[in-house]
C-alpha cells in the first residue's frame, strides 16, 4: 500500500470520528440507532477516496470503536455497540463505503448519477445490513423494523445531496483524485 493510500485512510477515519463530535438525535434514548452525521463520512470516504481506500477507512475506523475508542456520536465505543440495534450499521459502514466508491468508478461522476450511487452505497446497502440486524437485536418484525427506519431516510437524503455536493467539488479542485 502506498503512502498516498494510508493518508487517505487515515484522513477519512478521522473524517468520521470528527463527525461523531456532533451529537446524536435519539428517537428512544439507545433502544434504536441515533440520528448521527457519521453516515455522511461513510458516504464521503466511498465518493472521494473510492471503493478500497474507503472501505479501509471505515474498517479502521471500526476497529478503533471495537477497541474501545469513544469515536461514536455520543462518545460510545467499545465492542458492545457492536451488540446493539445499531451494531448492523456500523458492520454496513466499510461494505458501504466500498460499494460507492465501486458504483462511482463504474458509473462516473455526472451529478445524477454521483447521487444514485452515493444513495444506493450509504442508503440501500446500509439499511439492507443494518434493519435485519436492527429486527433480531430489538426483537421485532422485520416489517416494523423497516417502518422505523422511514424516518430516518429525510435526513440520509440530505447526507446524500452533501456528499454530492462536496464529492463534485473535491473532484473540480482536484480532477486527478
Amino acid at each position: 500500500m502506498d503512502t498516498r493510500s494510508i493518508v487517505y485512510i487515515a484522513l477519512f477515519a478521522a473524517l468520521t470520528a470528527a463527525l461523531g463530535l456532533m451529537p446524536p438525535i435519539s428517537f428512544a434514548g439507545l433502544a434504536l440507532p441515533p440520528i448521527s452525521a457519521q453516515s455522511l463520512g461513510v458516504m464521503l470516504a466511498g465518493a472521494i477516496a473510492g471503493a478500497r481506500r474507503g472501505g479501509f477507512a471505515m474498517l479502521l475506523f471500526i476497529a478503533l470503536v471495537a477497541i474501545g475508542l469513544p469515536l461514536l456520536s455520543g462518545g460510545r465505543g467499545g465492542f458492545g455497540v457492536f451488540a446493539g440495534a445499531s451494531g448492523g450499521f456500523l458492520v454496513a459502514w466499510p461494505i458501504s463505503a466500498a460499494v460507492i466508491g465501486w458504483l462511482i468508478g463504474r458509473r462516473g461522476t455526472s451529478p445524477l448519477r454521483l447521487a444514485t450511487s452515493i444513495a444506493i452505497g450509504g442508503i440501500l446497502v446500509m439499511y439492507a445490513i443494518g434493519i435485519p440486524w436492527m429486527a433480531v437485536v430489538a426483537k421485532l418484525p422485520l416489517s416494523k423494523a423497516v417502518m422505523i427506519m422511514a424516518a430516518y431516510v429525510p435526513g440520509d437524503l440530505v447526507k446524500v445531496a452533501i456528499a454530492t455536493i462536496v464529492t463534485r467539488g473535491i473532484r473540480r479542485a482536484y480532477p486527478a483524485l
